[in-house]
């Protein structure tokens, strides 16, 4: 059961917690875990209950009176308290897991090392320890931990050893400054360290030692980058680093980017990028690291009242990641990077059904908040403040913010209450319409050349309309090239006089709106889009173009002919990471007949013609595997031969290879099973999920379905892999009896798993290559049905998809 808002309110009115001390004993055995909570309280009197969730409940005492254990229901414990000072102490037994939430644990294929670490984000904390779980419930922690004597233990605060007994170590930890029950987490294993200082902080590196090359490679760049956020956020924020120690952990299969705990942010693993990786990787994981530092500030010191307002902590880490990363390091073109990565995913979700504003969603539980964890989170909210700091002034901006921190140190707050400040800072001007129109609104504005009429034309989405004002850049071509002019967009209809020439709208990318290119222009890109030199007019042409189709507002020809003639491939390798899945998954199924070969073509002529070692090559060549038909070529490059001069053999190339054999037909399960065997890593085991599920036998779609229905259970990764693998356009006879069992055995599907994988495996397993009237039919009455809000959400936005497709093609 999810902690209703009314539920919280109710328990923040009555309870005031104290602290935690919370002992976990990670040696009992390898599927099971000992915990024992203390909560120090005090409470008016009232009935309310502690979250637990348990593999069995030992005891339950307060004030030393125990408590009926077999009262436990849907992960809470009833209470009955006094207006006192309490004490409540609870044993249980808990369950490792694999899923990435609560504390995970891994087994390393490589060498049989296995690691722990805890997420606790989202109604998980309670399968660690026993708590009253919301945001607003803020108290220091201590932790006492018994581990494997040859165990790394990293928490919140530094862990200092204590003692010995045997085969293992005690640690403890903190107390820390007051933290929210998602923050806590505790990284145990035989992780590789790696120790450093910056300005009075001390930081820290670990991974698993199988990474510790990689890790000892990569630390320079990983402290440099830490360092230089550090300074800059001090700058920004006026305010010092407030959590002692800083340890970056890179932990294997999670869920997320990266989650921001106090002390010690854990981050997955593949970001270490054991083989070959280009600016952009790079750019992607300094944006990363830049957005969980800020998080610091913005979430950590201060932290949302209610889940509706964690859009803001998402948003602010967002926008100052990025700012941050672009102004004191290396990577000054971070905003292009953001373009192409975060840009397209924000808006298309602000275009679904499932749209939702940015702010005030209401949420009434905490997995209903979770749903609106997105891309209107992240990008959107992101975009609008950048908007706002660019309104009010990096005085008022930043001055504001200093004082939110100042009067919300260690506690929580809401969105009115850093608006005040904001308002306050600029001097008492009200902001209450930016927030009604940017904020409070749902849905993205439509920017549309109209030129019959000379002029742009802007549309709000008829559900929600908005007054929306936006200042931009607009790109027009002419004799001399593209050159760019300010443009400000006042109302439904602005002049704009540029006779036959082609226009891109909002060519930095600066205002939230949906932009594509009108006829002329599109007609015109095929022949311009080779010869554009500007990298961030490229991602605003690509941009519009992806959103264009997402719209049906372009054709599948039309595109076809774009990627034949510039195929998205950059210097920067953004066009690959991002812009290849969109090709690969969405157009190359629907395109007209040959356009797979033209596409290859086109990107094997552009590593051919590449610098030697150079990431354009590298980027184009990823590209040419991925959409080759070569049996002989494809079976080399998977063993890692006959590769361009420049191109490393490494893993990851090499299973790409083996993919693209597989989603042919030109391999079998016997030959990946070998692979995987040769070279056992977690990376491996990823990869080979995926090249499985896509082969064209019953076999290998057996192998997914188990994966998908918990038949049988196998960590996050790969299990999302399995679904990606399984739906491919050429084998739809293979998996139409699929197709139908996806909503036949929906309840299924959902009972196998819980938290995020749940909503995981509703989007990877949708049949959405089956584009015909009976799953659409079948996934509308779905929607009907009284589903989990993750399951509702994953399920409309993939009927969403398949409506759209569909749209396409006709």
């Amino acid at each position: 059961m999810s902690l209703t808002r009314a539920e919280a309110e109710h328990r923040a009115t009555t309870i005031t917690v104290a602290s935690y001390d919370v002992e976990l004993d990670l040696s009992v055995a390898d599927d099971v875990f000992a915990s024992r909570t203390t909560i120090r309280f005090r409470s008016e009197a009232t009935d309310t209950f502690v979250d637990v969730k348990p593999t069995a409940l030992h005891a339950v005492r307060l004030d030393g009176a125990p408590l009926d254990t077999g009262l436990l229901a849907d992960g809470r414990v009833p209470l009955s308290l006094s207006a006192a000072e309490h004490e409540l102490v609870v044993e249980a037994t808990m369950s490792f897991r694999n899923d990435g939430e609560g504390l995970h644990r891994s087994v390393d294929p490589v060498d049989g090392k296995a690691y722990v670490y805890g997420m606790s984000f989202m109604d998980a904390a309670p399968s660690i320890f026993a708590c009253f779980d919301q945001p607003d419930l803020k108290a220091p922690y201590s932790m006492r931990v018994t581990a494997p004597a040859d165990w790394l233990v990293v928490g919140n605060a530094p862990a200092r050893e204590v003692g010995s007994e045997g085969a293992t170590k005690q640690w403890e930890l903190g107390p820390t400054p007051p933290l929210a029950t998602y923050f806590v987490t505790l990284v145990a294993g035989p992780y590789h360290l790696i120790r450093d200082e910056h300005d009075g902080i001390p930081l820290g590196l670990s991974s698993r030692q199988s990474l510790a090359a990689t890790l000892d490679r990569e630390a320079d760049e990983l402290f440099t980058l830490t360092r230089q956020s550090f300074d800059e956020l001090h700058r920004l924020f006026g305010v010092r680093y407030p959590f002692g120690d800083y340890h970056q952990a890179f932990v294997p299969e999670f869920n997320a980017g990266a989650m921001e705990n106090p002390g010690c942010v854990t981050i997955r693993d593949p970001l270490l990028f054991e083989g070959s990786s280009t600016r952009a990787d790079r750019s992607f994981r300094a944006a990363l690291v830049a957005h969980e530092m800020a998080h610091q500030w913005f979430g950590n010191l201060v932290t949302p009242q209610w889940w509706d307002d964690l859009w803001l902590n998402e948003s602010f880490a967002e926008y100052m990641g990025y700012r941050v990363i672009a102004e004191a390091t290396e990577y000054d073109d971070a905003w292009l990077h953001q373009s192409y990565a975060r840009r397209v995913w924000g808006i298309t979700a602000d275009q679904r059904p499932t749209t939702h504003p940015v702010a005030g969603n209401a949420a009434p539980d905490a997995l209903s908040a979770l749903q609106n964890f997105d891309g209107i989170s992240y990008a959107r909210g992101s975009n609008v403040l950048r908007q706002l700091a660019h309104r009010l002034g990096d005085d008022a901006f930043l001055g504001g913010v200093r004082e939110h921190f100042a009067l919300h140190r260690y506690g929580n707050a809401t969105m009115h209450d850093l608006f005040a400040s904001w308002e306050r800072a600029a001097g008492g001007a009200s902001l209450d319409g930016f927030v009604k129109d940017w904020l409070l609104t749902p849905g993205a504005d439509r920017l549309e050349l109209d030129r019959s009429m000379g002029a742009v034309r802007r549309t709000s989405p008829a559900a929600h309309p908005a007054d929306r004002r936006h200042e931009l850049q607009i790109a027009v071509h002419g004799p001399d090239g593209w050159t760019q002019q300010p443009y400000v967009i006042d109302g439904p209809v602005t002049p704009l006089a540029v006779g036959d020439a082609p226009v891109l709208i909002d060519a930095t990318e600066t205002t939230w709106a949906v932009c594509p290119p009108d006829m002329v222009t599109l007609a015109s890109l095929p022949a311009l889009a080779p010869a554009m030199d500007d990298p961030q007019l490229r991602a605003t042409m690509w941009n519009s173009v992806r959103l264009g189709l997402f719209e049906s507002a372009i054709s599948l020809p039309q595109v076809a002919d774009l990627l034949a003639a510039a195929p998205p491939v950059e210097d920067t390798a953004d066009g690959i990471r991002n812009l290849l899945p969109w090709v690969l998954e969405t157009v190359l199924p629907l395109a007209p007949e040959g356009t797979t070969e033209r596409f290859h073509a086109a990107v094997r002529a552009a590593h051919l013609a590449a610098e030697v070692g150079s990431e354009l090559q590298l980027s184009a060549f990823r590209a040419t595997v991925l959409s080759a038909l070569d049996t002989t070529e494809l079976e080399r490059w998977a063993a890692g031969e006959g590769l361009p001069d420049g191109i490393a053999p490494d893993l990851d190339l090499r299973w790409k290879a083996r993919r693209r054999l597989a989603e042919i037909g030109a391999t079998d399960m016997a030959a990946l099973d070998a692979a995987l065997a040769a070279e056992p890593t977690g990376a491996a085991q990823v990869h080979h999920a995926r090249a499985v599920a896509s082969l064209p036998s019953p076999a290998a779609k057996e192998f997914a379905w188990a994966r998908a229905t918990g038949e049988v259970s196998v960590p996050n990764y790969e299990l999302k892999a399995a679904g990606a693998g399984m739906w491919q356009a050429s084998q739809r006879a293979l998996t139409a009896s699929y197709a139908a069992a996806y909503f036949a055995q929906l309840d299924a599907l959902m009972n196998a798993h819980q938290g995020w994988v749940q909503g995981d495996v509703i989007e990877a397993f949708f049949p959405i290559t089956h584009l015909d009237d009976a799953t659409e039919t079948a996934g509308l009455a779905a929607l009907e049905r009284d589903l989990p809000g993750a399951v509702r959400r994953r399920l409309a936005d993939r009927v969403d998809d398949l409506q759209r497709r569909r749209a396409v093609l006709t």
